[in-house]
């Protein structure tokens, strides 16, 4: 019952951070800049991906030629390269918004969570370590992701079981990326970030599963960015760390 009710909770962060945004139009319109950029990058990827799946699909199955049914088999792997492309540009999305957009969600996130005192470096210190820190987690979500993706093959399971296990993958991982500026601001190193949010697990999947499904239809995302940024700030704050100065600071190399 009380994981259920941490879930919740953790949806109504998102909430909560559009509820600031729509009160704060300024940061809103501030927050989608990048949004926007990675958002051209990302239409430009699947238009790629799209139009050329067919050929794709072919260059794979190259066991297939000799197949009576070869059509229908290259037919259903291209969709399934476009899908995971998909799936893909939603669970890095996040990231690379963020990576394109740090200096604007600092100042965003510093602006929901204001702090008495914070570990400040400067950006073309913590852009690099952003970066890296973005592919270990993209490695983590590949881990995870690249299996479910086979099991979605798996008749029943794929249509049912397989979605909602991605959902609460990519949901955390989310989580992972979106609430990175705030533990940061705490001086919170990667491996203590990780740590705390699987000590608060439940309202860690709510807050991401929730941002997640929204980050699926299309343009929503951009709209939504700041609103994410702003209720994982709102979800370190009250929830992963309710003080005015948070935890004691790992510090940052």
């Amino acid at each position: 019952m009380r994981s259920l009710r941490d879930f919740t909770s953790g949806v109504g962060f998102f909430f909560q951070g559009l509820g600031w945004v729509a009160r704060n139009g300024r940061w809103w319109l501030f927050g989608l800049i990048p949004a926007l950029i990675a958002f051209a990058v990302y239409v430009a990827a699947l238009i790629f991906l799209g139009t050329n799946a067919a050929d794709f699909a072919e260059f794979l199955t190259p066991f297939a030629d000799s197949w009576s049914w070869r059509e229908l088999f290259r037919t259903l792997v291209g969709i399934a390269l476009f899908l995971g492309g998909l799936a893909l540009a939603v669970l890095t999305f996040a990231a690379l918004t963020l990576a394109i957009g740090e200096p604007f969600y600092e100042r965003l996130s510093a602006a929901v969570d204001v702090l008495e005192s914070e570990h400040e470096q400067p950006w073309w210190r913590t852009l690099p370590r952003s970066i890296r820190d973005s592919l270990v987690t993209l490695g983590y979500v590949l881990l995870f992701t690249i299996p479910l993706f086979i099991l979605g093959f798996v008749p029943v399971v794929g249509q049912t079981i397989v979605p909602v296990l991605g959902a609460a993958v990519s949901g955390f991982f989310l989580t992972v990326e979106l609430t990175t500026l705030a533990l940061e601001r705490r001086g919170m190193v990667r491996k203590a970030r990780f740590a705390l949010l699987r000590a608060n697990k439940a309202s860690a999947l709510g807050f991401g599963v929730a941002v997640f499904l929204l980050f699926l239809v299309p343009f929503v995302a951009v709209v939504a960015m700041p609103a994410a940024v702003a209720g994982a700030a709102l979800l370190v704050r009250t929830r992963l760390s309710p003080t005015s100065n948070g935890p004691a600071p790992t510090p940052i190399p």
